[in-house]
Formats: structure tokens, C-alpha cells, sequence
């Protein structure tokens, strides 16, 4: 018996799993010298642009729930890259900021994204493809969060 409709090849999450899948495949040589998983490069992204959040905020903006990023902030926080700490006023909230030797690695990560970018042109992407998946991706993103019923990302 055979379902069309149920064809690997015609199937849109399958084509979402496995870009998303080589996509942090493609980043884990640029990250290795880092020593930064690409969660924790996502992670260490929230932080550079933004210091002293809560891991609420963190999850908020990586659209991950607070069980996922603890793990990792854990683990960053034993490879002295974060610190965290109870909130003043309220010690159920957790503030995130980034040690000297997390904010020293923003220099050397700088040159990540531009790498990357170059090595998808020298894998036969063009100038054109790269910033046109950008709002794409978005829309599907924002179709799938109406369908989840997930929070916008925080931004």
C-alpha cells in the first residue's frame, strides 16, 4: 500500500529537521576552537548582546523553556564563561552575566558568521539565496508558532 501524502521526499518538516541538523553540523568546526557547543554559541550570542539577563529571558529569546537553557548555563557557568546569580529582590529569579572570559570570546566568535556565510558561497549558495531565507524562514516560523501556541521571541 502506498500513501503518497506520507512520501518522505514531499514532506516540508523533514526538509526543516534535516537543515536544521546540518546547519549545527556545519557550525561544530567553526565552534570547536571556541569550545562552544552551538547551543551554547546561541546562548553566548543572548549574552553579548544583551548582559545580566534571567534565564526566563534567555529561553524567552532563544524560544526555549527554562529545563533547556538551565543544563546548558549549568555546564557554561563550569567552563567560566557566565555566572549566575538570585535576584535581589526575588530569589526565584536567576541573572545571567557573562564573566571577563565570556565577554573576552565575542572578539575571536566575531569572525563566525562571516565564515559561515563563506563557506555556504563556496558550497554553491550565491549572494542573493542567503539574506532571501531570512524572511522566509521567518514566516514559517511565525506559522508554526501560531500553531504551537508559543510566545514570540523576545527580542
Amino acid at each position: 500500500m502506498s500513501n503518497e501524502d506520507l512520501r518522505l521526499r514531499g514532506q516540508l518538516c523533514f526538509r526543516l529537521y534535516t537543515a536544521s541538523r546540518l546547519i549545527v553540523k556545519s557550525y561544530t568546526p567553526l565552534l570547536s576552537g571556541l569550545g562552544l557547543t552551538y547551543p551554547q554559541y546561541l546562548v553566548m550570542m543572548v549574552m553579548w548582546e544583551t548582559d545580566g539577563l534571567t534565564v526566563n529571558e534567555i529561553g524567552g529569546r532563544l524560544m526555549l523553556q527554562t529545563n533547556t537553557v538551565t543544563p546548558l548555563l549549568k555546564r557554561m557557568e563550569q567552563m567560566g564563561l557566565v555566572e549566575r546569580r538570585r535576584g535581589e529582590g526575588d530569589k526565584r529569579r536567576v541573572i545571567v552575566a557573562l564573566t571577563e572570559r565570556g565577554r573576552a570570546m565575542e572578539r575571536e566568535a566575531s569572525r563566525i558568521p562571516q565564515a559561515q556565510v563563506s563557506r555556504m558561497l563556496c558550497n554553491g549558495a550565491t549572494e542573493e539565496t542567503i539574506p532571501g531565507l531570512l524572511p522566509r524562514l521567518d514566516s514559517v516560523i511565525e506559522i508554526l508558532r501560531g500553531m504551537t501556541g508559543e510566545k514570540e521571541a523576545q527580542e
